[in-house]
């Protein structure tokens, strides 16, 4: 019988403007939570209310007898199986024509898109505890993504996968970890959408999609986080890391950073220290070992020369003198170092000491101009002091023939 009354609603698509709404006026009669929902649900705002998605006819004047509205004749279908829901939202949100009406820029293949995730093969293939759409948007009271009552907000799309994936009651039966939410929040993607507010941060959509959701392949996960971080990507596909983990079928970006509990990188992440990762592979007597030390040192040498750069410059600022040439030699230097930490991607010597030998060169120059600063400032002292000393002099110069001359009178 539901699945008629969806084939029902499908043919009759929605055009049937808000005006006299019997089973929202009855329903919030009866305060259910679901019609009181409706009064910020975009749906009604655009004129789409409770018998579009659940059947029947609004417009029946029941006068007790709500079963005349609710007729299966009439298309009515009650609460819709999981299984029609996404065919039941894509009657709407598939057509392009309908859609456009209320904005041109709207995607029109979310549909397409879900029946490709990993939820959609569930859902076929019978599991009714998958992710829909009523899963992730809600049912009633939908609101704008943009808005930050929105649970695929992304401030809100952590907690709205951890719903189902850091449930472990929920996800035993498909064998899946259920620590990712909580990693999440620990890494420095999540902090960055957490504690600073930051709506560019990736979340879990931006990683493994939305509606076409599915887990990145380890060949694909480079490509997932060269989206963002494509200078890295392309520096590390030229490396000779690149063929090493293709052999032994490696994820690439995850085997150092990490996915979900993504640390903040450090200079130390590179080197021979106890920090170090490449020593996770690699071992003392390997040329890699003398090339992770050099690289390391390389970076240190720059950090070095710029702090000793930036302790001169600041010291001139606080004595006033203008070291805003300075500040942007420092800022040219510091621009170096980034790139610098980049190149570490390409796992090569030369082409960082090229850019290490860039910095020194630029932070060598602030350093000179701000030891130029703090001779001026001397200069300028010594100046002072010579010129209190002379008016100190003409000062009691006067004085003594002030007195001479009143002597005389």
């Amino acid at each position: 019988m539901m699945r008629a009354g969806l084939t029902f609603l499908l043919m009759t698509f929605a055009g049937v403007a808000l005006g006299q709404d019997n089973c929202l006026d009855c329903h919030r009669e009866l305060e259910d939570p679901a019609a009181l929902a409706m009064s910020e649900d975009v749906h009604a705002q655009a004129s789409v209310s409770c018998a579009d998605c659940h059947g029947g006819d609004r417009t029946i004047e029941t006068e007790g007898d709500y079963q005349l509205a609710m007729d299966p004749n009439k298309g009515f279908i009650g609460v819709p199986d999981p299984g029609d829901i996404p065919q039941l939202c894509g009657r709407c949100h598939s057509d392009a024509s309908y859609m456009h009406r209320f904005d041109p820029n709207l995607s029109v293949d979310q549909v397409a898109q879900y029946w490709t995730s990993v939820h959609g093969q569930r859902l076929r293939e019978g599991a009714t505890d998958v992710a829909q759409c009523a899963s992730c948007h809600h049912a009633h009271g939908v609101v704008s993504a943009k808005d930050p009552r929105s649970p695929v907000y992304p401030t809100r799309i952590p907690e709205t996968c951890g719903a189902c994936h850091a449930d472990p009651e929920h996800m035993a039966a498909y064998g899946i970890p259920t620590d990712q939410l909580s990693e999440y929040r620990a890494g420095v993607h999540g902090r960055a959408l957490f504690d600073r507010g930051d709506l560019g941060a990736p979340t879990c959509n931006s990683c493994h999609g939305n509606h076409g959701a599915a887990p990145p392949g380890v060949t694909s996960v480079s490509l997932v986080c060269g989206t963002c971080h494509g200078v890295q990507k392309e520096l590390f596909a030229a490396s000779p890391h690149q063929e090493a983990f293709d052999a032994i079928d490696e994820p690439e970006c995850e085997s150092c950073h990490g996915n979900h509990n993504i640390e903040a990188p450090t200079d130390d992440f590179v080197g021979v220290g106890d920090e170090a990762i490449c020593m996770t592979c690699h071992g003392e007597g390997e040329p890699a070992y003398g090339v992770a030390a050099t690289v390391h040192e390389e970076i240190s040498n720059l950090k070095g020369a710029m702090a000793a750069a930036r302790e001169v410059v600041d010291r001139a600022a606080r004595a006033g003198m203008e070291v805003s040439e300075a500040e942007l030699v420092l800022i040219d230097a510091n621009q170096t170092l980034v790139e610098s930490r980049n190149l570490v991607h390409a796992f090569a010597v030369e082409p960082l000491r090229e850019k290490v030998e860039e910095g020194l060169a630029l932070a060598t120059t602030a350093r000179e101009m701000g030891v130029a600063a703090l001779a001026e400032v001397d200069y300028r002292r010594k100046g002072l002091a010579l010129s209190v000393f002379f008016i100190l002099l003409l000062a009691v110069g006067l004085y003594l023939k002030i007195r001479q001359i009143e002597e005389r009178e």
